[in-house]
């Protein structure tokens, strides 16, 4: 279950390093009374703004990004360019920023600016290093960043052709010393049918491969897994078709075994959907409409880019497709219809799954490669679930347990399981030194088992109906604080202290301080951070 891009990102590829600290002050009553957590977490929530109130803050940032630039030590040659603002109930402002220099876009550059309302800033960077290169005329053409992309995308053995325009110049500063460099995507069709985005970035000087990143994340009607369900639809004419005026104008198309294009907006005459081709659509609209709701209620968030517009989605990809994945390039949700077109992967938690790889995309931007893309993968997962959890649909109850619905193994056994991930064959359900050499979903089996213990706690568990038992890396005892808390936890963590390649160490640095922030540093639940990151031997 994916995302997918077919443009060189702005976003990606950044080296991770979270450097942002900040203390809680309470004023008149006691640090971990109840009502000193209660005034924080209402404080350190964002607000809720409106579309025209965020337009205003990102021009706001926007026009006084050069002058934000000195202040924190920038180079003369470096701009910053707002990508998002989160405003905090308490007045404290996280301006998320990419960066140029000279120009060119610097992959491994994005930082985020913290402003408490007295004025006191931090900085979360991407990347420790100055940004400076001797030169920005490259030594070699682009023709040959051009060959070394295909050669790289051939070595992976999947089905690739052609590229995505001309390789751009780009600064790579995600690790080691920056330097001028090229971006190329090579595009095409991976082995099972799911499109492939691969980012190449190598040196302009030398030519060698200094980095690779396949951008595809992959990962009243009667719906297949959830039952009657109600839909906000659009009448046109005298039919009505599965657009959600309400959530931004989200529409639903059937692709009809196509693998490109946008396909025809579903269309019913009596507004009573479901049953043959709509069934799917039913799904894919009531995923989406479940998605928005969850965010909005949930977090204050407006949308997946927090910005009012609704994607669209895709159902009936392909034949026999057995994936689904997210598109940056469409703004776009796309699903196949699983081993022999007779399981559409359309249930609720990978309809949810797939649009926060976009609400993932539109924050941190984690780096789909390492740890940072297990980091991805596990946020969809973890906001996959909590959206399930949220919908209280008693056809598909919530848990801990990853497309249970859509039998993709073809035994009836969920994709992933949350409070023991290794139960799948092949997640992690440990951080180690190289967990991130592992496959992205099975990388994310290290958050989504922190995600579980911090939810729930370690040991035996019944949730409805469905029977968990997690354990620890050393056998300790961890008390859960509560799912909503530990979405919460996550969500201000992703948004306002990840950035693009933010590894599992930086995560824990990251979910502390949103703990902090939310609740305090005395209180259970910024000890409970830490223990079950200490659960999974992050430390």
């Amino acid at each position: 279950m994916r995302r997918t891009s077919s443009t060189p990102r702005k976003n990606t590829l950044r080296a991770a390093a979270l450097v942002a600290s900040a203390a809680m002050v309470a004023v008149g009553v006691q640090a971990g009374s109840a009502s000193a957590q209660a005034d924080r977490a209402t404080g350190a929530s964002a607000a809720q703004l409106s579309a025209a109130q965020r337009v205003s803050a990102l021009q706001e940032a926007q026009s006084s990004a050069s002058t934000i630039a000195a202040k924190i030590g920038l180079g003369a040659k470096e701009k910053l360019v707002v990508r998002d603002v989160i405003k905090d109930a308490n007045g404290t402002v996280h301006t998320r920023y990419d960066r140029t220099y000279a120009g060119l876009p610097v992959l491994g550059g994005d930082l985020v600016v913290h402003q408490t309302k007295n004025g006191t800033r931090s900085v979360t960077k991407a990347t420790k290093a100055r940004i400076s290169v001797a030169s920005t005329t490259a030594a070699l053409a682009p023709s040959t960043a051009k060959k070394s992309a295909l050669s790289a995308a051939a070595a992976k053995k999947d089905t690739r052709t052609g590229t995505s325009g001309t390789p751009r110049k780009v600064i790579w500063a995600a690790s080691g010393k920056p330097v001028l460099a090229y971006e190329t995507v090579v595009t095409g069709t991976q082995k099972d049918g799911t499109p492939s985005a691969l980012h190449v970035i190598t040196d302009a000087a030398t030519g060698k491969k200094l980095f690779e990143d396949e951008a595809i994340e992959t990962g009243t009607g009667t719906s297949t897994y959830s039952g009657n369900v109600p839909l906000t639809t659009t009448k046109s004419g005298t039919a009505y078709q599965l657009t959600d005026g309400a959530r931004g104008g989200h529409k639903t198309y059937d692709l009809n075994q196509k693998t490109s294009g946008t396909g025809t907006l579903f269309t019913d005459a009596d507004d009573v959907w479901g049953g043959g081709r709509q069934t799917a659509g039913v799904d894919a609209h009531y995923g989406a409409a479940v998605t928005w709701d969850f965010y909005k209620n949930t977090f204050g968030r407006n949308g997946i880019r927090n910005d009012g517009k609704g994607a669209y989605s895709r159902v009936h990809y392909g034949n026999s497709y057995v994936n689904a994945f997210w598109d940056d390039g469409c703004f776009c949700m796309t699903y196949g219809d699983g081993s022999g077109n007779s399981h559409p992967l359309t249930s609720l938690d990978v309809a949810a799954h797939e649009m926060s790889h976009g609400v993932t995309a539109a924050t941190a931007g984690l780096n789909y490669s390492g740890e940072s893309g297990g980091l991805n993968e596990a946020t969809s997962d973890i906001f996959g679930t909590s959206a399930e959890f949220y919908a209280k649909n008693a056809a598909d109850p919530g848990d801990y347990l990853i497309g249970e619905k859509i039998d993709i193994n073809g035994d009836g056994t969920p994709l992933r399981y949350m409070d023991k991930p290794s139960k799948d064959g092949g997640s992690a359900d440990y951080w180690s030194s190289t967990v991130g050499n592992k496959d992205v979903h099975y990388s994310s089996g290290v958050a989504n088992h922190f995600f579980y213990l911090l939810s729930e706690g370690s040991g035996a568990k019944t949730i409805n109906g469905v029977s968990y038992n997690s354990p620890t890396v050393d056998g300790s005892k961890v008390t859960g604080i509560g799912r909503d808390k530990a979405e919460k936890i996550w969500y201000k963590a992703l948004t306002t202290y990840m950035t693009s390649t933010t590894n599992y160490k930086a995560a824990r640095a990251a979910t502390l301080k949103a703990a902090g922030d939310l609740y305090g540093t005395t209180g259970a639940e910024y000890k409970a951070v830490g223990a079950a990151w200490a659960g999974v031997n992050v430390k």
